[in-house]
Parts: structure tokens; sequence; C-alpha cells
């Protein structure tokens, strides 16, 4: 849900640090392209490498929403999907996955493709209350090893198509990089009456069980 650092360019982020007694020795590997995701664990001083999974999640998000799988399942669900895949070539890291879903009264909406499904996401979230349910899972190996899942229900005021129109002139294709067409952090907060949740979750990551996930394990200090 943010894009406060680009990690594209350095799939072996090396940020700053917050390094613990085996730091060196557990290599953590974030199976994800979020930007956002990357720059929460570097902010965290986590080191890890960046790596894009290559699955079929609009396949898998389908076929859970056929199912009726809860929400909370599906995101955790494609979190682990993307931890497995990218295991497979880094069987000795810690993996973590992650997955973000936005619903509102029951329908499921992905990241706009272009300006006009951007306007209509928000024209649909206008007025009304959405929850962000984000899934986090590490893996190692083929074993899913720990996940969370967490929810955060955000309340968006109503919108006419003027004050859309400016909003999306002013935030460009920022628009189209996250589901909801928005960064809360942003320009974004102009479009909510209030929040209810964790703002890492907001953010795509539950940032805070997974560093405790990290403690437990001795890759971050206790």
């Amino acid at each position: 849900m943010t894009k406060p650092l680009d990690t594209r360019a350095r799939p072996g982020f090396d940020g700053p640090r917050f390094d613990g007694p085996r730091s060196g020795s557990t290599k953590i590997v974030l199976a994800s392209a979020s930007p956002a995701r990357a720059a929460l664990l570097a902010g965290a001083g986590v080191s890890f490498e960046q790596v894009v999974a290559r699955v079929d999640e609009d396949a898998l998000k389908a076929a859970l929403k056929a199912e009726g799988a809860p929400v909370e399942d599906a995101a955790a669900a494609l979190g682990e999907l993307k931890a497995l895949a990218v295991a497979r070539k880094h069987p000795d890291a810690l993996v973590i996955g992650a997955d973000q879903i936005l619903e509102c009264d029951g329908v499921w909406f992905d990241k706009p493709a272009d300006r006009a499904a951007a306007a209509a996401t928000l024209r649909a979230l206008a007025g009304r209350s959405h929850a962000l349910v984000s899934g986090v899972c590490v893996v190692r190996g083929g074993a899913r090893l720990w996940h969370h899942v967490d929810r955060a229900v955000l309340h968006v005021r109503t919108l006419d198509d003027a004050f859309i129109d400016h909003y999306l002139d002013a935030v460009g294709d920022d628009a189209m990089t996250s589901v909801g067409a928005y960064q809360l952090e942003g320009l974004g907060a102009h479009l909510f009456a209030r929040v209810e949740g964790d703002f890492f979750t907001i953010l795509g990551l539950p940032l805070l069980p997974l560093l405790d996930f990290l403690r437990e394990h001795g890759v971050v200090p206790r």
C-alpha cells in the first residue's frame, strides 16, 4: 500500500541493519515484488534478499473465491504459495511470503488495470467501509513454519466524481500500484473518514508479529 522506497533494482537490499546474534547464519528472503513490503523490512533493519515469486496468483484467488473460502484463508494461502515457490531455489533460507486482499461487502478487489478501473474502484468504495486483510507466512524448504493473518477496517468518506478526478490527476500511475487505488500514507489519506487497525497491516505486511517470529529464531535481537 505504499511506495516509500524502491528496492526493485537491488534484489540483495543492503539498507540499515539491526543484526542479531545469528544474522550471518540465517538467510532471509522476501518472496514479493512489493517495494512497500521491502521498505517495511528494511526500515526495521532486517537484512534480506528480495525475490519475485513467479506464481499464478489470479488463478488461485479465483479458485478460492469460487469455493467460498474466507478472505483470511485466501490471503494466507496466497502468501504461502509465493513463499513455497521461492523456497524451491532457496531451501535453507527463511522465506517470507505475504499477500493482501481488499474486501467490500463480499467483493474482492484487485489492483486497477488503468485509470478508468481506478475511478470505478473509488466510486465503489466511496461512502462505505472495507477491509484490508493481510496474510504473512514463513517457510523453510517445503515446510511452513509460521503464519499470521490480520484485518484492518477503513471507512471511506463520500466522494464525488470531481474529487475522484482531482485525486487521480494528483497521484497518477500510483493509483494502479495498489489494491484500492490508494496509498494511505500519501494523498490517499484524503479519501478516508477514519481507519481501524494496524498501520503495517494496512501497508500489506503484519510486521510486528513477523518480527516476533524472527526474534524467536534468533534472526534479530530479543
